[in-house]
């Protein structure tokens, strides 16, 4: 045999767990502490706080806490109490409670600190001056009338009182409150301003309030103080730092007479941002949000007419730190190497310290270092095991990050590095064989082949990392291999085998096949029989998923050959086929070209390089001709008039497939083509080109007249021409339009009219000296801005006719039944006296309706009679009669009236009844009565489904028996004023039977 092959053989890893039957875990924080401010004024009543803390882990974590750096201790008796994490401190002493708390988790995994909270009280106390002395100044003067807090902790609101509660003092650009002092300032004082004034000071977290003494402000009685120049008494530091993403106040405010004008700058000239509203920066600048690009220098100017005096201060940003990058859990072996990276940004920039399982990290063992945040320890024991925890802090602030160091000590083990089972390699080929083990510490790595050691050689040798190399390998080398790993906690090995690699014995090609067709690829296999083949194929190193892809690939080899099918082969198919063989052991591919012949692809860069009036040269560029020569080219064109794209004559006639350029022919002028071409080879034409750019034929005069030249009608005195508008693709250049040329029958010198619409399907020529009805000779004629086209042929139109004048005669009406009359008269003649007669008009209308809204019916031609109809009975009707042309209607005949009548029968008949007797059936039926406003009946319409109707004076009729097929019968009542309503429909059926009633 030719090849060695090695068996793997594994041990199981089995993972620790809790007697619990849980998987361990270090702890982890799910809730921290929060700082609280306490109101000392709330201690009567409740003096509890509680500081939340709690942790996951397994086993659950025990917790301690720490005040100020010192562990407390909880225990009986003590006013500190923990309720699983939460410390509970009771009978509050703000003395000694107040501080900085930290909550410790621990489990067999280690410690982790939480972040620091505070508890503060607040407080506020009442005043202790009891009364203040008068403020006395001129009037015109400045004052700061002082407030002078008492002892409090937490932020406090000032206002003042003027004179007696509830009257406060109003801030304007006169007066200003400062929150940062609680004085009062007036800029200009005015006798208004003399009073008593009351400094009130509010606690925001106690919500407690205190008044200071009042203090009176009287007017000096030795004059009123003069002009002077802004003095600035509310200052902002020089400095101020902010935090990012607060809202920081700048307060300024001045003295002055006249009251100066606050207004703010920024030195370096930069315009404020839009969230700070400068409609309210009077003596308070209020930026929310703050940014980085806030920082800098700003200005407060104080103005007036007598000076102006100014403030600087300078915004510092800074920010608390935050992680951007923290330690993560880690498993390691005895004696590996760790290093955790630890960054945070921050302003000032943060320092780090790491902590391990609650306690400052401090060794002084040179394999621990710590160095810009970075934790690296070498050569890791088990004593280093634990909860690590990064600290990154500035002097606002830390922020925190915890991770787990394991560190294991295992038996050798194959489970996590398993090898493959059999390894191949041909005769005189090397062969790598790995051995991985996991194991720590590392130990001693040994082969055996068979039962017995393996003896390296010149051409066999375990390698430094334990794995086996061997060279220049013989069919003496296959066999059983097994690596044996050894330390001190244990031995484990691993074994390897023979077998035949798998060869393709089909040999790479290239298919040629066109489209439509189908096709197989090969791939034949000669295999260890042994080991199952798995046959995968790839289309241009995409794998074919069969079943999908349009039902196109079909799997059609047997067990040593993974050949496909193609069906209906598309052009889209070509390109390279790979076909991979896989067994446990090993791989193979080979790859097969297929070249699909089709039609060509569509031509580009089509051009119009030269149009005419009626001509335009082409020139393209060929597509892929897809493995089959183009033979010709085809040219198509389309306009906005044509329906779709349409075939054009071309010079050549024949365009070959070496061409590459051709003029199209017979264009119509002054039109917008557009042009594609396809190709053509032996297998077909293919997909048409993108269109070309629009172009327009050339214009010359137009060469095709209007058609159906016609007219007539109109008002008297005027020639009607009309006529069919010439198509736009006919109009062969701008500013088309038509010559109406005319003149009386006989004349011989012709009259002319330009109409320059080409829209335009009429012409009226208006003339009080045309006679009525005469005839004319008429041609229309086109033009356009090339130049004059031809006259149409001539014929003959009238001039438009004169209203019939007389009026019908001897003009008779007669009621045929309530719904029909009947109308006649006397035709009058007609003859060539431009008054020609084309038909009679009727109008008609009932007594309670109006002439203007009559009905009109007309006749067409010579007819003398008609019938109205779908009027009401026993209803009066007025008639009048009137000739008609195309000039209009000639004057009404006499008024005649006729009265319709009555209603036919409303009952239909009832209690229809039929029996057969010898060859015929009788009918019988319920004699139907009118009702008083109704015409009498005067017989019966006895019809059958087939077209005929029996009739009847008599309430009985009798009739064939039906042979072939059912009678259906209705039966109708009628009388002078027509039929009346039908009974319901009777079947009677072939068959013969006694009496039946409906």
């Amino acid at each position: 045999r030719n090849v060695i092959a090695l068996q793997l053989c594994l041990l199981s890893f089995i993972p620790l767990v809790p007697r619990n039957g849980g998987v361990l875990q270090s702890p982890v924080f799910t809730k921290q502490p929060g700082s609280i401010v306490y109101p000392v004024e709330t201690l009567e009543r409740n003096r509890e706080v509680v500081f939340s803390c709690e942790a996951k882990g397994s086993p659950p974590p025990i917790y301690r806490w720490k005040l100020n750096g010192t562990e407390i201790s909880p225990k009986s008796g003590s006013h500190y109490s923990l309720s699983g994490g939460n410390l509970r401190i009771s009978h509050l002493n703000k003395d000694q409670d107040a501080g900085t708390y930290q909550c410790l988790a621990s489990n067999s995994f280690g410690t982790i600190v939480s972040r620091e909270a505070s508890l503060t009280f607040a407080y506020l106390e009442n005043f202790k001056t009891h009364r203040r002395g008068s403020v006395s100044v001129r009037e015109g003067q400045g004052v700061v009338l002082l407030c002078g807090p008492p002892p409090h902790s937490g932020d406090l609101v000032f206002s003042w009182i003027f004179n007696e509660y509830p009257t406060f003092v109003k801030q304007d650009t006169r007066r200003f409150i400062s929150q940062e002092t609680g004085n009062l300032y007036i800029a200009k004082v005015e006798p208004s301003d003399v009073g008593n004034y009351t400094c009130v000071v509010t606690n925001t977290v106690t919500k407690t309030r205190v008044q200071g003494p009042p203090a009176p402000l009287v007017l000096r009685s030795d004059g009123v103080m003069g002009e002077y120049e802004p003095k600035i008494e509310v200052q902002f530091p020089e400095v101020v730092h902010v935090a990012k993403g607060s809202t920081v106040k700048l307060e300024c405010f001045a003295l002055g007479n006249p009251v100066p004008s606050i207004t703010w700058r920024k030195v370096d000239g930069v315009p404020f941002p839009r969230k700070v509203d400068m409609r309210k920066a009077s003596g308070v600048l209020e930026i929310p949000y703050f940014q980085q690009e806030d920082a800098g220098m700003y200005e407060c100017v104080a103005e007036n007419s007598r000076g102006m005096n100014t403030v600087k201060g300078k915004l510092s940003f800074y920010a608390p730190p935050h992680l951007i990058e923290k330690p993560q859990d880690v498993q390691k072996l005895i004696d590996d190497s760790l290093v955790w990276e630890c960054k945070a940004t921050g302003k000032p920039k943060p320092s780090y310290r790491w902590m391990k399982n609650g306690e400052n990290l401090e060794s002084a063992e040179e394999r621990v270092q710590v160095a810009n945040g970075a934790l690296s320890i070498s050569r890791l024991t088990l004593a280093d095991m634990g909860m690590y925890q990064c600290v990154a802090g500035n002097k606002h602030g830390e922020v925190y990050s915890n991770a787990e160091l394991r560190v294991i000590a295992v038996a050798p083990d194959f489970s996590h590095n398993q090898l493959r089972s059999q390894t191949l390699v041909k005769v005189g080929g090397d062969v790598l064989i790995e051995c991985k083990p996991k194991m720590s510490p590392w130990g001693v790595i040994s082969w055996r082949k068979g039962s017995e050691p393996l003896r390296e050689s010149n051409r066999v040798s375990i390698l430094n990392n334990g794995n086996l190399r061997i060279w220049n390998a013989t069919k003496s080398d296959a066999g059983l291999y097994t690596c044996v790993a050894r330390n001190q906690f244990g031995v484990a090995n691993v074994n390897v085998c023979v077998s035949e690699p798998t060869i393709i014995t089909t040999l790479p090609s290239t298919l040629d096949v066109t489209v439509g067709e189908s096709v197989v690829l090969p791939c034949q296999v000669s295999h260890d029989p042994s080991l199952e083949l798995k046959f995968t194929w790839f289309f241009n190193e995409q794998l074919i998923h069969f079943g999908s892809h349009g039902g196109f690939f079909e799997k059609v080899g047997g067990h040593s050959a993974g050949d496909i099918m193609i069906r209906n082969i598309q052009l889209r198919h070509a390109g390279k086929y790979t076909c991979a063989v896989q067994t446990k052991v090993d791989s193979i591919s080979i790859a097969v070209d297929l070249v699909v012949r089709g039609p060509p692809g569509p031509p580009t860069s089509i051009h119009v390089e030269e149009i005419t009036d009626t001509t335009a040269s082409l020139s393209w560029r060929p597509g892929p001709d897809n493995h089959s020569p183009i033979t010709a080219y085809t040219i198509q064109a389309r306009t906005p008039f044509s329906l779709g794209w349409q075939a054009v004559t071309t010079v050549p006639d024949v365009v070959g497939g070496h061409r590459l350029t051709a003029t199209v022919i017979d264009l119509s002028p002054w039109v917008e083509y557009e042009f594609r071409v396809l190709a053509s080879n032996t297998i077909g034409t293919g997909e048409p080109s993108k269109p070309s750019k629009q172009a327009r034929t050339k214009g010359t005069s137009p060469k095709v007249t209007p058609a159906n030249v016609s007219g007539g009608g109109g008002s008297r005195s005027e020639l009607v021409i009309t006529w069919e508008p010439v198509p736009e693709e006919l109009q062969n250049g701008p500013g088309f339009g038509y010559v109406v040329a005319f003149r009386p029958r006989g004349a011989t010198g012709w009259m002319q009219a330009a109409v320059p619409s080409a829209e335009t399907s009429r012409y009226v020529f208006k003339n009080e000296s045309i006679q009525p009805f005469s005839p004319f000779h008429v041609k229309v004629g086109v033009y356009n801005n090339e130049g004059e086209g031809p006259f149409g042929p001539v014929t003959t139109i009238y001039s438009a006719e004169e209203e019939p004048g007389r009026a019908p005669t001897r003009v008779r009406a007669k009621s045929l039944s309530a719904s029909e009359i009947e109308v006649s008269w006397k035709a009058l003649p007609w003859n060539a006296s431009k008054k020609r007669v084309l038909g009679y008009e009727l109008r008609y209308w009932s007594r309670s309706e109006r002439e203007d809204t009559a009905s009109v019916q007309r006749t067409v031609g010579n007819q003398t009679s008609t019938i109205i109809h779908g009027v009401k009975g026993s209803t009066t009707y007025y008639i009048s009669v009137r000739a008609y042309n195309t000039a209009g209607t000639g004057p009404p005949s006499t008024t005649v009236n006729v009265t319709t009548k009555k209603p036919p029968p409303s009952q239909p008949p009832v209690k229809v009844m039929w029996n057969t007797s010898n060859s015929k059936i009788i009918l019988n039926w319920e004699q139907v009565k009118a009702l008083e406003n109704e015409s009498e009946v005067t017989g019966y319409k006895v019809s059958t489904h087939r077209p005929n109707v029996m009739e009847t004076n008599t309430t009985s009729v009798e009739l064939a028996l039906p042979t072939d097929e059912d009678y259906i019968i209705q039966i109708k009542p009628f009388g002078e004023g027509g039929e009346g309503s039908s009974s319901r429909q009777i079947t009677i059926p072939r068959i013969p039977g006694q009496w039946r009633a409906s």
